[in-house]
């Protein structure tokens, strides 16, 4: 009876060390509880790196800008040109744009992100060059890419004090429409009316632009640096269709 219990005793045994010795870890293999990750993320890619701008990659891109070669702009800037790159004069591609009225070149350059408020050494943008030649289409990308309208000139005048000075009807409208100041007044002592009538010759294109001040909410009463209103001063001019507008009752 006592062999038979030794013999139970001794099966129990072996079957215990057998279940032990399923669950040891072989020698130097990691511990039971340690996951090893199957493979590694991957590392993040390094940025692109952008091409340095040159003095030669420049001189192209300013010398496609005068040409208005949209596609040599596109392909200047993409060899690393710098968009803001300083040329003669201090001036930006876009304002180097806007001085030779190259409305395809002035496009992309902001369409890349140009600044429009940026000023060459004469104080020149190419808002407020466009603004005061004419060049409309120019002018309308400017806006529509974030002009200071407020800005001013060399003078310490806006877009509209020239532009009404050279009778740009259209440019005119769309400076008021986009809120440049109707009685902004210049260092000279100009507001955009009374160049009208100072600078101007009264014919009709400069009847319509007086006419757009006025409506727009230009003040007649405000005096030039001579003490001088601007019905004073189209009358001493003969301009009588331009006295007429602004209120001559002879």
């Amino acid at each position: 009876m006592r062999r038979a219990s030794a013999v139970v005793v001794l099966a129990a045994a072996v079957a215990a060390g057998a279940a032990c010795g399923g669950q040891e870890q072989a020698v130097g293999a990691p511990p039971a509880t340690t996951q090893v990750s199957a493979s590694e993320p991957a590392p993040a890619p390094s940025p692109e790196t952008v091409p340095a701008s040159t003095p030669e990659l420049e001189r192209s891109l300013f010398a496609a800008v005068r040409a208005d070669d949209a596609d040599a702009v596109r392909a200047a800037l993409a060899g690393g040109a710098a968009l803001e790159a300083r040329g003669a004069g201090g001036r930006t591609p876009l304002v180097a744009a806007a001085k030779s009225n190259s409305v395809d070149a002035a496009r992309v350059l902001m369409a890349a992100g140009a600044d429009v408020n940026a000023k060459d050494e004469m104080e020149d943008s190419a808002f407020l060059y466009a603004g005061a030649e004419g060049y409309d289409e120019i002018l309308a990308s400017t806006l529509a890419h974030g002009a200071d309208v407020a800005a001013t000139n060399r003078f310490g005048g806006t877009a509209l004090i020239p532009a009404a000075e050279h009778g740009h009807v259209s440019t005119v409208r769309m400076l008021i429409g986009a809120g440049v100041p109707v009685n902004h007044v210049n260092e000279p002592g100009w507001t955009a009316l009374q160049e009208a009538v100072v600078y101007g010759d009264g014919s009709a294109r400069y009847v319509d632009v007086i006419g757009q001040l006025l409506a727009a909410g230009a003040d007649p009463a405000i005096e030039d640096s001579d003490g001088r209103t601007a019905l004073e001063n189209a009358k001493r001019r003969d301009q009588r269709a331009v006295a007429a507008l602004l209120g001559d009752e002879r």
